[in-house]
Parts: structure tokens; C-alpha cells; sequence
């Protein structure tokens, strides 16, 4: 499920009691977005996370051929 949200510049979303997400600018059909969280939470944008999934995908592959 998705909520889809209109919001204009400075306006804010609460997620939850510790997340807020702020839009800081909207130029042209870019969105600039600030998120406030608690410093033990990972904000990670989704294309960097399937990066990382991908980089951890490959040290287990190493780990396994170097234990083999």
C-alpha cells in the first residue's frame, strides 16, 4: 500500500514520532527533500541500498571461494 501525498515547498510529513520529512525545494520536476531521524536509523536512497545489497552479495561470494 502507498499513500501519495501533494505537499509544497517548506511543508512537512510525520512519519511515525521520530521521523520527519521536510520539502526543502521543488525545481522544475526535481524535489529536494531534508529528513530528520534519529541517528541510529539508516535513510538511504534506494538506489544506493541496491548497491550495497549488490557489494554484500559479493563479499559473501568472496568469503565463500576464499573458504573453499
Amino acid at each position: 500500500m502507498m499513500l501519495v501525498l501533494s505537499r509544497k515547498e517548506r511543508e512537512r510529513i510525520r512519519l511515525g514520532d521520530s521521523i520527519v520529512v521536510t520539502v526543502v525545494r521543488v525545481s522544475g520536476d526535481r524535489v529536494r527533500l531534508g529528513i530528520e531521524a534519529p541517528a541510529d536509523m539508516i535513510v538511504l536512497r534506494e538506489e544506493l541500498d541496491a548497491v550495497a545489497a549488490g557489494a554484500a552479495d559479493a563479499v559473501e561470494v568472496a568469503h565463500q571461494a576464499k573458504a573453499a
